[in-house]
C-alpha cells in the first residue's frame, strides 16, 4: 500500500497528454510545491488523501484516478473523513442482499458483533503486551471481560462490555506516554475527539480517520453496503460497517502513534491551536503521521502460509466476511492473524547492552565503534533495533554473565 498526502493551499489535479498532473499545495509564496507526473498504467499511488484547504480537482482527473483503482479521500480540518471516491465496487449484489438478512436476523448480527470485539480484545492485548516490555507496569486482566462478552445477549451489552475493557485498555496504554503529551483519555465521542486538546488524540483522530478510509476500500471492493454493520447502529452520517471493520485494525493506529511518540520525531510546529483552543495537525504533522500508518500497513504477517502486508490483511477480511454471509465460509475469525512483535530495546538488554565491556564486545569480533553507538542509543530513550547476529551473539553473553 502507498499513500500519497496533499495538503496545503492550491492543491491542483488534472490530466494532459494523458498523463496525471498533481501538484501539492503551499503554504507560503516562496514554497516550491511537490509535482508529480503519472503515466497511464503505470501508477503506483493506492490512496490519495487530501487534507489540503483549496485547490482543483478536475473531471478527467477523477476519471483516470478511478480507472486505475485510485483512491481518493478527503479531510476535513478536524482529521475527520469528509468523503472517498472509491474505484469501481463488486456489481454481485447477492452479497448485499446476504448483508442485509444478516443484520436482520438478531442471532447472526450478534454473533458477528461479538466476532469484531474479540478481535479487539485480542488485538489490545497485544499492543499492551508491546508495550509492556519497555513499561514493566503496565498491567491489564481482560478474563473477566471476555466471559462476559461469552454471556451477552444483545449488542447494548457487547457495547458496555467493550466500553470497560476500552477504559482499561487507555488507562495501560497512557503509561507509555510521556507527560509532556499530556495524554488524559482517549474517547470515541465524535464531539469531545474532534475537539482535542492533546497531541495524542489528535494524531488518533486522524490515523483513525486514515484506516476508516482504508476500510472503505476494502468494503467497496468486494460488494458490501459500508452503512449497514453488525456491531455499529446505521446512522446516516456514518459508516457503521467500516467502524466495525476497524476494530480488528485499530491496534495499527495506535501502535503507528506510539512509534512517533516513541522516535521522538513529532515536535510543537506540526500541530497549531486553534481559536477555540481545539488542537489540529499541521501539513508537518499530517504526514508524519500518514507516513508511520502507511509504514504500519505495510508490515508484514504471515496469514494463510503467506508473507502478507496489514492492508492486504484488511482486504481479505472483509472478502471472508463476505464469504460468510453468502454461505461460502463457515465462519470469520477476525482476531487472526495475530499481531506479534517483540521488541530488542527493553529496558534489561539496554542494561545489558551498558554494562558490556569493551574488551569482551571485542573478543566477539566487533569493533569499539559498534558498542559505543550501541551504548549511546541504550541510554537514551528512543527505540533502536539491533542486527541478528549482533542481537544474537549479545544474547549468547548474557546467558554467561
Amino acid at each position: 500500500m502507498k499513500l500519497l498526502l496533499l495538503n496545503g493551499h492550491g492543491i491542483n489535479m488534472h490530466v494532459d497528454g494523458a498523463k496525471l498532473h498533481i501538484k501539492d499545495g503551499r503554504f507560503s509564496t516562496t514554497e516550491d510545491p511537490q509535482e508529480y507526473v503519472f503515466s497511464p498504467k503505470r501508477m503506483d499511488i493506492d490512496s490519495i488523501v487530501v487534507y489540503g484547504r483549496s485547490g482543483s480537482l478536475s473531471l478527467e482527473a477523477i476519471r483516470w484516478l478511478i480507472k486505475h483503482n485510485v483512491q481518493i479521500t478527503m479531510l476535513d480540518w478536524n482529521g475527520k473523513l469528509l468523503t472517498t471516491m472509491l474505484p469501481s465496487e463488486s456489481t454481485n449484489v447477492k452479497t448485499k442482499f446476504a448483508q442485509y438478512h444478516a443484520y436482520e436476523d438478531s442471532d447472526v448480527r450478534l454473533k458477528l458483533a461479538k466476532k469484531f470485539i474479540e478481535a479487539k480484545f485480542s488485538k489490545s492485548e497485544a499492543v499492551l503486551d508491546y508495550l509492556k516490555q519497555r513499561d514493566p507496569e503496565i498491567e491489564y486482566d481482560f478474563s473477566d471481560d471476555k466471559a462476559k462478552l461469552e454471556k451477552a445477549n444483545s449488542i447494548r451489552d457487547i457495547l458496555g462490555v467493550e466500553g470497560g475493557v476500552a477504559w482499561k485498555y487507555w488507562n495501560e496504554y497512557a503509561k507509555a506516554i510521556p507527560e509532556e503529551y499530556d495524554f488524559r483519555a482517549r474517547t470515541d465521542n465524535n464531539a469531545r475527539a474532534s475537539n482535542s486538546g492533546d497531541k495524542i488524540n489528535v494524531m488518533f483522530n486522524y490515523g483513525y480517520a486514515l484506516l476508516e478510509s482504508e476500510c472503505m476500500r476494502a468494503i467497496n471492493s468486494v460488494g458490501l453496503d459500508a452503512h449497514v454493520g453488525f456491531l455499529h447502529e446505521m446512522n446516516p452520517s456514518k459508516n457503521s460497517l467500516a467502524y466495525d471493520l476497524q476494530e480488528p485494525f485499530r491496534f495499527i493506529v495506535d501502535l503507528a502513534v506510539m512509534n512517533l511518540i516513541e522516535k521522538g520525531v513529532m515536535n510543537n510546529k506540526d500541530f497549531i491551536r486553534t481559536e477555540s483552543f481545539s488542537l489540529r495537525l499541521r501539513p508537518t504533522g499530517a504526514r508524519k503521521v500518514t507516513e508511520e500508518f502507511n509504514a504500519m500497513m505495510n508490515g508484514k504477517v504471515e496469514y494463510r502460509k503467506k508473507n502478507s502486508s496489514w492492508s492486504s490483511v484488511l482486504l481479505v477480511k472483509a472478502r471472508e466476511l463476505s464469504h460468510q454471509l453468502v454461505g461460502k465460509r463457515k465462519i470469520v475469525e477476525f482476531s487472526k492473524p495475530v499481531y506479534v512483535d517483540k521488541r530488542v530495546d527493553t529496558d534489561s538488554l539496554r542494561q545489558k547492552i551498558i554494562d558490556m565491556s569493551y574488551t569482551d564486545w571485542k573478543k566477539m569480533g566487533f569493533s569499539k565503534g559498534t558498542l559505543h553507538y550501541m551504548k549511546q542509543n541504550a541510554k537514551s530513550d528512543k527505540p533502536f533495533t539491533l542486527n541478528a547476529h549482533v542481537r544474537e551473539r549479545l544474547e549468547n553473553w548474557t546467558r554467561c554473565y
